[in-house]
């Protein structure tokens, strides 16, 4: 759905449009699971969390500002985030596994090193690189291992504690980060051969020459289905 579309069904949906309210939820469906499958197996039912998923969408649809140059699907993730927090503080629901506390440990092991080496904290960037895996994992797992802790709670790095961890989390890269949460999935979706071409290409910074010697196909080959693929990985993102 294109951004110009969303604004007019939120507008529609924040004068009380129930129809609009309902396009938007289905079209959303897709971000909502992404957002909701990192709260799993946390002491809550999986529908439940996709009804508190839902109920966070709806306050995102009421506060935001269509005048703000902010991607909607931006400003909806930390407001599905923080509903689904909320009701896990308040029923005491949260339950951390014993393998998000060891992965935390070795992050604040890694923590610690960097900062003797380095004199300063590793950014979460720098944390997802040494780990290979995303940023929203990384900033979940520190989180969720010292909750209730809120992701909007200080982020202190070199003693400055203005800014929250999702705002330490957006900085790392642009706005649209929250489609990589969506694309992950879209991604795991593909069949084998287009998956690993992305996963050379995109995760493993292989050439097209490098993948195709790999692949046994032209590099002209490479080209065209990287082309295909990325255009339907655009439209099932829109």
């Amino acid at each position: 759905m294109e951004q110009e579309e969303v604004l007019i069904l939120v507008k529609k949906a924040q004068n009380g449009d129930e129809i609009a309210k309902e396009k938007l939820i289905e079209a959303n469906s897709p971000l909502i699971k992404s957002v909701i499958k990192w709260f799993k197996n946390k002491g809550v039912e999986y529908d439940d969390l996709y009804q508190l998923g839902c109920l966070g969408f709806l306050k995102a649809i009421k506060n935001f500002n269509c005048d703000f140059n902010v991607k909607f699907s931006t400003y909806v993730v930390p407001m599905v985030i923080g509903e689904i927090k909320r009701f896990m503080r308040d029923d005491g629901a949260i339950k951390v596994s014993r393998a998000i506390k060891s992965f935390n440990l070795q992050i604040n092991k890694f923590i610690d090193l960097y900062l003797s080496k380095f004199g300063r904290k590793p950014t979460i960037l720098e944390i997802s690189n040494e780990f290979g895996i995303d940023e929203q994992e990384v900033v979940l797992t520190m989180d969720a291992s010292k909750m209730p802790v809120s992701l909007y709670a200080p982020f202190e790095e070199d003693n400055d504690s203005s800014l929250s961890i999702i705002d330490k989390f957006e900085s790392q890269e642009d706005e649209d980060f929250i489609d990589r949460i969506a694309l992950k999935d879209i991604v795991n979706s593909l069949n084998e051969r287009d998956r690993k071409i992305i996963m050379l290409r995109y995760y493993l910074d292989k050439t097209q020459s490098e993948i195709a010697n790999e692949l046994g196909v032209s590099q002209v080959q490479v080209s065209r289905l990287e082309n295909k693929i990325l255009e339907n990985l655009k439209k099932k993102l829109m």
